[in-house]
């Protein structure tokens, strides 16, 4: 992309008060010398969100999309990155001469807040991800691309995970599933080089002592922070890493997307404190 001056980015969802991606964009684009760009929240919803971005001028250069808007994101655009429609969402949309390009950089966001926290190397290994919701696909991408060998699906029943499960099966993982419930649970997680809890803060609650037996866990919450999940794992002596790694990891290819630089990674960083 040529960069331009006045542009304008924002991030689309519903709600979208409490997101601080405007906090990273805005302290890249300053950092990269574009005084005149903007990023800004939008309040749209997933039925809102095909009239938004049509009526969008050429000024719009691209578009971050949070909850409820990532399936329609995808559906919309007129190109599909092979990631995005592996994990059947978009969370970014780029202005292209064509129309509008989709991508998942929240695939970047798990493997990049794993590899900062430390997790070290996961090829062969097996690791667990909790839940089957919007976040969970991304999280089997992103660590099938880290050759994790093996995956347990956590989630309440086995009906809710039956896509999320076969999202991990067409990225090479070998799947297994479990029940939250499972006694068998415990030792599952405690085999496991790393789990990925992609439930709200309320919903894993219940199961924070078994699921903080995992050496390495993602929370990917970051609000409230910290999580039951985060202070139990913390209480046994296993590292955790929460949601606002995962949100500065997915805003960097967003950032290079957006401009055609690279992202000030360091700046951005700071940008969160």
């Amino acid at each position: 992309m040529v960069v331009d001056r006045g542009r304008r980015a924002a991030v689309l969802g519903s709600p979208v008060e409490h997101s601080r991606s405007p906090q990273l964009h805005l302290a890249a684009y300053r950092t990269l010398g574009l005084t005149d760009w903007t990023y800004e929240r939008v309040d749209c919803t997933a039925e809102q969100l095909p009239g938004y971005v049509s009526g969008l001028g050429p000024e719009w250069v691209g578009l971050s999309v949070t909850m409820p808007g990532k399936l329609a994101a995808l559906a919309f655009a007129d190109e599909r990155t092979d990631r995005a429609v592996a994990v059947g969402s978009a969370n970014t949309l780029v202005r292209t001469d064509r129309g509008w390009r989709a991508d998942c950089t929240d695939v970047d966001g798990v493997q990049g807040a794993l590899t900062d926290g430390g997790v070290g190397d996961l090829t062969n290994t097996s690791a667990v991800v909790v839940g089957a919701g919007g976040t969970a696909r991304p999280a089997l991408v992103a660590l099938a691309g880290m050759d994790v060998r093996e995956v347990t699906l956590v989630a309440r029943s086995r009906d809710r995970a039956v896509g999320a499960v076969q999202c991990g099966i067409d990225a090479g993982l070998e799947m297994r599933f479990v029940e939250i419930d499972d006694p068998r649970l415990g030792a599952v997680v405690k085999d496991c080089a790393a789990l990925v809890s992609t439930v709200p803060a309320v919903g894993a609650e219940p199961y924070a002592d078994v699921l903080g037996s995992a050496p390495f866990v993602l929370d990917a919450i970051y609000d409230p922070w910290p999580t039951p999940l985060a202070e139990a794992v913390r209480r046994k002596g296993g590292i955790v890493v929460g949601g606002l790694e995962m949100l500065l990891n997915q805003a960097y290819d967003q950032v290079a997307q957006f401009t055609g630089m690279a992202a000030p990674r360091e700046v951005m960083r700071a940008a969160l404190d």
